[in-house]
């Protein structure tokens, strides 16, 4: 990755003004930070450049605000607590640009971190205007990308700057694109991707891309009923999208000519009714009766699951098999993951992991510290598996001459 991408090591910043975008879109209770995951991500970028005598100055936007600057969308909050997660003070300015943003830059010494009000305070942000990159670039003298998260956007603050500052990726965005590279791009083969949750409609790209690149593409959760579904099975009252039966066809037909094997249960958890501790049963994918739902896949597809990643190198995993949040219908989401922490800690199997429902899943089952990699960056990890141009990445590559 390093070739492809200028990083941090490329970059002189000792006595320089840094202006370092990241995301700090994170999750509050009043003025207190309830998931500081994102922050963790970060922290080892900022205190490399503090180490190294920069002066740092934050880029970061929270939530959408609509008309300019209010009280609810202000960085200030997370400002204040950032020092007790950071272990180092930061300033914070009352704005991104303009006067409160060039008086709190001019106070820096090397080594100190301030924080710029919410980029999205100015319509100029998303739509990655050019006065307005241009107003931020006056602030610094060069520009360093963190927040891979935010990468799938074409903002000022992710792409915009890059093209007016030399620029460079940040050691959290360096991780990223290093796990993904590993995962898809240049990966041991056999292959796997497990890709689960609700719906077959929201992960068709995905879907499409990794049949052109996996060996097994394993497909759980509610949108394996749709594939079910398109081969003959009834699934009683199970999630299913029925207009899709056609474009479930297809891509089983499209992962056969690319060599990719699609794996489906042969064997569900199936309930009456969809809460936690319901009565339960498994069944056979061909013994599905017209009141069941499937809720998870069943003790054999689990078996048949791990099986199948112990023969591979790789895995890519988006989404979960069931309805892990209500037991017992966790039970092949967590052996699975289980299963894949073990293989990773063996040396045997490299696991890239990302989206919401997937990370509280595999923290669920506690096997997320075994994981190669686990991606919290939502959106533009989804965008990268199906193969999109992220536009703040696109940016830091190193062009060929």
């Amino acid at each position: 990755m390093t070739s492809q991408f200028r990083t941090l090591d490329q970059a002189d910043v000792t006595h320089k003004r840094v202006l370092l975008r990241v995301d700090l879109n994170l999750p509050m209770d009043g003025a207190r930070i309830t998931d500081a995951t994102r922050i963790e991500r970060i922290a080892p970028t900022i205190h490399e450049l503090v180490k190294r005598g920069a002066r740092v100055i934050l880029l970061a936007h929270f939530g959408r605000p609509k008309n300019g600057p209010d009280e609810e969308n202000s960085l200030k909050a997370i400002a204040a607590a950032l020092p007790e997660h950071l272990g180092v003070p930061v300033a914070f300015a009352k704005d991104c640009i303009g006067a409160p943003a060039e008086e709190a830059i001019a106070k820096l010494k090397d080594g100190d971190v301030l924080l710029l009000e919410n980029t999205r305070f100015h319509k100029g942000e998303e739509k990655n205007d050019h006065d307005f990159a241009a107003a931020l670039a006056k602030l610094g003298d060069l520009y360093v990308n963190d927040a891979f998260s935010a990468a799938h956007r074409a903002h000022a603050s992710t792409e915009g700057l890059a093209h007016l500052l030399p620029a460079f990726a940040g050691r959290g965005m360096q991780a990223e694109l290093d796990a993904l590279t590993l995962a898809l791009d240049a990966p041991k083969r056999p292959v796997a991707a497990i890709v689960g949750g609700a719906k077959v409609s929201t992960k068709l790209e995905l879907l499409g891309n990794l049949s052109k690149k996996v060996d097994f593409l394993i497909i759980g959760g509610g949108m394996a009923n749709t594939f079910l579904a398109a081969q003959g099975k009834h699934v009683g009252k199970s999630l299913c999208e029925h207009d899709l039966l056609d474009t479930a066809r297809e891509m089983i037909a499209l992962a056969k000519a690319a060599n990719c094997e699609i794996v489906l249960p042969t064997d569900a958890v199936a309930a009456k009714d969809f809460k936690a501790h319901a009565a339960s049963r498994v069944v056979s994918v061909d013994d599905v009766a017209a009141d069941d739902m499937i809720l998870d896949m069943g003790p054999r597809s689990t078996d048949a699951v791990v099986a199948i990643l112990k023969t591979c190198k790789t895995l890519v995993w988006n989404g979960p098999f069931g309805a892990f949040e209500l037991q017992p219908f966790d039970a092949g989401t967590n052996a699975v993951a289980q299963a894949a922490a073990n293989l990773t800690r063996a040396g045997a199997l490299v696991t890239v992991a990302g989206g919401g429902d997937t990370v509280s899943a595999l923290n669920q089952a506690g096997a997320a510290d075994g994981f190669t990699y686990i991606s919290t960056a939502g959106g533009a990890f989804l965008e990268w598996l199906e193969g999109k141009v992220l536009p703040g990445v696109e940016a830091l590559r190193v062009k060929s001459s």
